[in-house]
């Protein structure tokens, strides 16, 4: 695990104007990777030993922390993240929190993957946030209780040792652990505050549950496909369109800035593993007038196969889902969507299965992680 960088101690007092003004931060290497405990995923804050001023939930919203100096509850202040109240010793002669005293939040990530970053955001918690947190993840199967995650028997793998954090401030961690997790263990110490929690990673699916399934939508974040580039993420990410379900809004799907030259833009995709595709979608939902005009699909088999169009340049209407049936299958491991000239599409979706070679890649690449 390695801090880059290590923020520590309080911020200033809010002061007015712009919260943010202040706010420590940094270019962290791994926040393009999917956020693995993203509420759309299904991700949740399932169990907290305590949240007296602020649910635990919070720490899951997709948006920045917001700070109202003028919201005030019967219990004190109220802010936007996860907080605890302030720990007490065992007396008067004792008042201070132990060295081992701490509060604890689970969670369940929304896709089972391997981590290799965490923000721990201490947005607006200035002197109330912990002085120090560690994370602790574990693999279990199925739907397990909170109760069955803090039996004796549950093994925990430390993926951040605990370590001194600042107050408003995102506190990013590299982590190097080659394993598939399932749930977190976030741990502040002795208490405090923590705004928003970030768990980016690559989805690790159960091969057995793709198998059952048959045809699925081979680039969907939860099934296993990530972005691996794309031409312009100027109004919002390119990940939104393999995200699960339907765009709610415009800034939920991807939409370029708007081109002054020849060129179109385009994202390159990475499927589950190599798959046969059958059939297509493109949605445009919410994309009105900003929807892309047309759009072309091309696949190609492993990392320096050739790129082959098997969708041809097609007019796109605003706010609509268009599907394809394509003649034949497709088999590939990339695939590349390019709009003309620019704008966005909200989602795309690949229907397919995996290949018998691609099924024992997936199959081995499991039981390696686990």
């Amino acid at each position: 695990m390695t801090g880059i960088p290590a923020f520590t101690g309080d911020a200033s007092p809010y002061g007015g104007g712009d919260p943010y003004a202040d706010y420590r931060t940094a270019d962290f290497p791994f926040t393009g990777l999917v956020d693995l405990a993203d509420r759309r995923l299904g991700a949740g804050v399932i169990a907290a030993n305590d949240e007296f001023f602020a649910e635990r939930e919070n720490m899951l919203k997709p948006e920045p922390a917001e700070f109202d100096p003028e919201h005030f509850g019967h219990k004190g202040k109220i802010m936007d993240g996860w907080e605890t109240r302030r720990r007490r010793g065992v007396s008067a002669d004792e008042p201070h929190p132990t060295a081992e005293d701490h509060d604890w939040a689970l969670v369940r990530l929304g896709a089972p993957g391997v981590v290799r970053g965490i923000v721990v955001d201490t947005a607006h918690f200035r002197g109330n946030y912990p002085q120090a947190v560690s994370i602790e993840a574990t693999s279990v199967a199925g739907s397990p209780s909170p109760e069955a995650l803090l039996a004796p028997d549950v093994k925990w793998t430390t993926l951040v040792p605990r370590t001194a954090i600042g107050g408003h401030a995102a506190n990013g961690f590299a982590v190097d652990v080659e394993q598939r997790f399932t749930h977190l263990r976030v741990n502040q110490h002795p208490d405090g505050g923590i705004a928003r929690l970030r768990v980016y990673g690559e989805v690790a699916p159960d091969p057995a549950w793709l198998r059952v399934l048959g045809t699925f939508d081979v680039v969907a974040l939860e099934n296993g496909g990530r972005v691996e580039d794309a031409s312009d993420r100027f109004y919002s990410p390119a990940t939104n369109t393999i995200q699960p379900g339907r765009s709610r809004k415009m800034d939920d799907g991807w939409e370029t800035r708007r081109r002054r030259d020849k060129g179109n833009d385009w994202i390159r995709y990475q499927l589950v593993e190599q798959s046969a595709i059958r059939a297509v979608e493109i949605d445009t939902a919410y994309l009105k007038g900003n929807s892309a005009g047309w759009a072309a699909l091309s696949s190609r088999d492993g990392e320096s196969g050739e790129w082959t169009e098997f969708l041809p340049r097609t007019r796109l209407q605003p706010d609509t889902n268009h599907r394809f049936v394509l003649p034949e299958p497709v088999v590939g491991t990339h695939v590349r969507i390019d709009i003309y000239p620019d704008g966005g599409i909200s989602r795309l979706r690949l229907f397919g299965s995996l290949t018998d070679e691609g099924a024992e890649r997936l199959s081995a690449r499991h039981d390696e992680l686990n």
